[in-house]
């Protein structure tokens, strides 16, 4: 309520201070008073516009920076509506002042106009360059209603909110954060290896998990990554997988690690284990949105004509040849996907009974939760049922099979979106938090 009241009284006091030094300099044709009053309007847009606001919570820069363009957005409006009653009661009813000039209203109107619009262009842009809630979908909605009048207002309140919510998701995370400072509650005792699935690649500027592996290496974990290929076969993979565990042995001097894969990935590391004899070296196996049974929608993307299918396959080869692939394998890479592929595999390749193995997945609810994957997930839907745009529920249970990820919302959690790719906190469900438990389930079973 303070916050509340301190913001209006802000955003009221200026366009009431500044309309009475307009009035004293038009009465008196002092040419100081305009000065001063062109001097206080500009100090108190510089100074809102560019301070961050304070923040006890200690939630960082990037919030501070966004939470005030918050607080500039609704200064902006308390301002215009301050403005209003001001020239409604002063200029029109003519309160304070009998025979207002023309010139007296035009150049209320423009600097009433400047101030105004300043305060909220300036927060609108804070808000819209610093906001990890606002998808893109909703950036473009932004721009498209700027100009047009009411709709503009709503989607403004409507990004504020979000921007709250986002404020207070990162307020908690810091407080969680400060409580667990020396529980170490991710330390297993075995270092993880995180593999990463098909398509891409572990990068050094752009990390395939996103904000998942600093939060794990914060509270204890030790974590190495896969570096498999992007389009390489399972066999492939399988050999890199193996010669990376060797390596994490040797640079850590322990006896064994604890791998979490994310979709083909899960497969990668199946095979190591079982067929490159992997098994004595690996205490624990977690697969995320895994095919394990493949993907029906894949069966019929194999009816397409052989050469074109071929022809796909050679420009994607080529293409992830120039980002670092040895040896990619787009045609056979995406065929064992198949449904028939995945039951010949699961056939040859039989679990370790000392490796422990568990599964998680996640769904979405509706197509546009996730743009990109819309059609395969209209396509796996009718097939499969509840999917997450690439891969079923039933596909990707293996092991000890953990639940089902999604959200409160009618959004729901995306292959994508498992592996925070887009960098963007849900309400219902906080992916990174969500690793966090994993990893602290695994050092809990001694793993």
């Amino acid at each position: 309520m303070k916050k509340w009241a301190s913001r209006f009284w802000l955003a009221c006091s200026v366009p009431c201070a500044l309309n009475l030094i307009f009035l004293w300099s038009q009465r008196t044709g002092y040419r100081f008073a305009m000065l001063l009053m062109t001097f206080l309007l500009v100090c108190n847009l510089l100074g809102l516009t560019f301070l961050p606001v304070r923040d006890r919570a200690g939630t960082g820069f990037r919030v501070r920076i966004m939470m005030g363009g918050r607080r500039l957005v609704y200064c902006g409006l308390y301002a215009m509506a301050t403005q209003a009653l001001i020239f409604y009661f002063i200029y029109l009813k003519k309160y304070m002042i009998r025979d207002p000039g023309l010139g007296i209203l035009v150049s209320n109107a423009v600097f009433a106009c400047i101030g105004c619009f300043f305060l909220l262009a300036a927060g609108v842009l804070r808000i819209f360059f610093t906001s990890r809630r606002l998808s893109i979908l909703r950036r473009v909605v932004m721009v498209l209603v700027m100009w047009i009048p009411v709709l503009n207002l709503i989607v403004l309140l409507y990004a504020c909110r979000l921007v709250y919510e986002e404020y207070d998701f990162e307020r908690e995370k810091v407080q969680l954060r400060a409580l667990r400072v020396d529980s170490e509650i991710c330390r297993t005792k075995y270092p993880l290896v995180m593999v990463h699935g098909i398509g891409f690649r572990d990068l050094r500027y752009f990390n395939y998990w996103g904000r998942i592996p600093r939060e794990l290496m914060r509270n204890g974990a030790t974590v190495y990554y896969g570096n498999q290929e992007a389009l390489g076969t399972i066999v492939y993979n399988a050999e890199d997988i193996r010669k990376k565990i060797f390596q994490v042995l040797s640079e850590s001097g322990c006896e064994k690690v604890n791998i979490i894969a994310h979709s083909k990935g899960g497969l990668d590391a199946r095979y190591a284990i079982s067929k490159l004899e992997m098994a004595p070296y690996v205490a624990s196996l977690t697969t995320m949105n895994t095919p394990h049974r493949g993907c029906r929608f894949v069966d019929y993307a194999c009816r397409l004509p052989e050469g074109l299918y071929r022809f796909v396959a050679g420009c994607f080869d080529h293409t992830f040849s120039v980002f670092g692939d040895k040896n990619p394998d787009f045609y056979t890479a995406t065929r064992q996907f198949s449904t028939a592929e995945s039951r010949r595999f699961n056939e040859e390749v039989k679990d370790a009974p000392q490796v422990y193995y568990q599964s998680y997945t996640s769904r979405m609810k509706h197509p546009w939760s996730h743009l990109l994957l819309s059609i395969p997930y209209c396509m796996i839907r009718p097939l499969e049922g509840e999917n997450d745009g690439l891969v079923s529920v039933s596909s990707a249970k293996w092991g000890e099979f953990k639940g089902v990820f999604s959200n409160a919302r009618t959004r729901g959690i995306s292959h994508g979106d498992i592996i925070d790719l887009k960098r963007e906190d849900y309400k219902g469900f906080d992916v990174v938090e969500t690793y966090v438990q994993i990893v602290k389930e695994l050092k809990e079973k001694g793993f």
